[in-house]
């Protein structure tokens, strides 16, 4: 029962807009939890009655009154300079992906929320055909674009077929984070470490959601989540963030199996909030020689280079803060 009112909640909070003040509070509130006296240097004293730091003590670490701090943890981070923003940071010992979500939440609140949550038209997202060329010229690994919903808008002939499973499955524009929570019996088997990669989904939604609050799109796979998934909205209030721009990961694959696979993000700088991922095998490995037999798979399944470009109901107007 406290699960269904919890998804409830969550659904009406993002089905409204992204409500910033909360976001910051359960953020804040998280990571000083997270940090004991120990490790900030202080004695631990009697009598703790909160886990980790008390705010008396995050105040005295950051330089700035007790009653300031409250207010800032209360969610109020309208016209805090980036100076303070740092201190804070140092206090809550944060990480850098955990610091650039501080400032995004903290750029979100200096800008003018929408009367509604931005919907941003039905059109369909088509890559440029220099993008696109640039896809397919990546032959020996999967090379696709995705937005920060985790929508999966491009990809080049290798690409669509390591992605076979989640193409299978989807109903409009495949989408990763859909797949990993709603498609379970096949995530686990392409995730074999299911739960990692279950963690990477939500905290990339979760940077998207402190750097575009006001995103229809993300608003209702945030909520649809929430409903359908427990694991999805327990990790949703943990309030985790990372990046994920280069790695290795494992996964497993229906047609040619395990495979092992190191992988490169970036920002597309010509393309607002989409970014480029490739994934490559080290030479002369099973994976990669299982990369080969993908493609040919993939040939004989007569793949296009690019199927037939799948609606995408954000075709990407982001403004970067």
């Amino acid at each position: 029962m406290y699960c269904q009112y919890l998804a409830r909640d969550i659904v009406r909070s993002y089905g409204r807009d992204m409500d910033i003040r909360q976001d910051v509070k359960e953020f804040l509130t998280s990571r000083r939890a997270r940090v004991t006296p120990a490790d900030a240097g202080l004695p631990a004293g009697s009598n703790r009655r909160v886990p980790g730091l008390r705010r008396s003590e995050v105040a005295m670490l950051a330089d700035m009154s007790v009653e300031y701090y409250a207010r800032l943890e209360r969610g109020n981070l309208a016209g805090v300079s980036d100076p303070v923003l740092e201190s804070l940071a140092r206090a809550l010992q944060l990480d850098e992906a955990e610091r650039s979500h501080l400032f995004d939440l903290a750029h979100t609140a200096n800008r003018a929320a929408p009367t509604r949550p931005r919907r941003r038209g039905t059109a369909r997202w088509v890559a440029r055909p220099a993008l696109q060329a640039a896809l397919d010229a990546v032959t020996a690994g999967p090379a696709f674009v995705r937005n920060g919903r985790m929508d999966i808008l491009a990809a080049n002939r290798l690409g669509w077929a390591f992605y076979d499973d989640v193409l299978t499955g989807a109903t409009g524009t495949p989408n990763l984070a859909r797949f990993t929570f709603l498609d379970t019996e096949h995530a686990e088997r392409f995730y074999p470490d299911w739960n990692l990669a279950a963690d990477i989904v939500v905290a990339i939604l979760r940077i998207e959601a402190g750097r575009d609050p006001h995103d229809k799109g993300l608003h209702d796979l945030v909520g649809e989540l929430s409903t359908r998934s427990t694991e999805f909205r327990t990790r949703w209030g943990a309030h985790d963030v990372r990046h994920h721009g280069s790695g290795t990961k494992g996964f497993h694959h229906a047609v040619v199996g395990d495979l092992e696979l190191a992988y490169e993000g970036m920002e597309l700088t010509a393309e607002p909030g989409l970014s480029l991922t490739i994934y490559t095998a080290q030479a002369g490995s099973a994976s990669e020689e299982r990369l080969r037999l993908l493609a040919s798979w993939a040939a004989s399944q007569g793949w296009p280079g690019h199927p037939a470009v799948v609606p995408d109901p954000d075709p990407v107007e982001r403004t970067t803060p």
